[in-house]
């Protein structure tokens, strides 16, 4: 699918213009009309921000279905994540909250529910005993190559070509880049 990416991120108000080759039809009225002046439609923040939140859904629906055929029930596509997050390392609560930018009650009861179902192994700070120390366990080191083996299979199907590798990739720059300027817009302000 060929589009035309236009973006800047100098101001919060500017807009991210896109031009999908095959999806004119489904434009809104203020797309269509701009269109028929022979210019590209604007997308603003909202609806981008409105897409990334379905892809993000559809995203976790697609890990359930995974989790599911590898007979995992007993966490969901969140705690999944937050495997994937902790990778390799052995990070404290903490680093594993700035890492996944996760809410503090939210990653307790899936560290909670991860330590219990023997997917992270959680052993007491040498430093500080009040503080935990959490690294993947066999069983979640297990599940992580699992699900990374059947992303694989995913991005295969979405990267066809040395041009679908290099979309994927300004897409993540662009959507890195946006998580960058509105972190720091509600931190910060303009």
């Amino acid at each position: 699918m060929n589009h035309r990416i236009l973006y800047s991120f100098a101001n919060f108000g500017d807009a991210v213009a896109v031009q999908p080759a095959s999806e004119t039809a489904r434009t809104t009225p203020s797309q269509a009309e701009r269109q028929q002046g022979g210019e590209p439609p604007l997308i603003s923040y909202f609806e981008l921000a409105r897409v990334m939140e379905r892809a993000s859904r559809r995203f976790s629906g697609l890990l359930r279905t995974e989790l599911t055929k590898l007979g995992v029930d007993d966490i969901g596509p969140a705690q999944a994540m937050v495997l994937l997050a902790i990778g390799e390392a052995e990070l404290s609560v903490g680093e594993l909250l700035d890492r996944g930018h996760y809410v503090g009650s939210n990653v307790s009861y899936y560290l909670k529910q991860l330590a219990d179902g023997d997917y992270i192994d959680r052993m007491a700070s040498q430093r500080d005993k009040r503080s935990a120390r959490i690294r993947l366990s066999e069983k979640g080191r297990k599940l992580c190559a699992e699900l990374r083996e059947a992303a694989k299979s995913y991005e295969r199907a979405l990267t066809r070509g040395e041009q679908d590798r290099r979309n994927l990739e300004t897409a993540f720059q662009t959507l890195h880049q946006l998580e960058l300027v509105w972190g720091n817009a509600h931190r910060y302000g303009f």
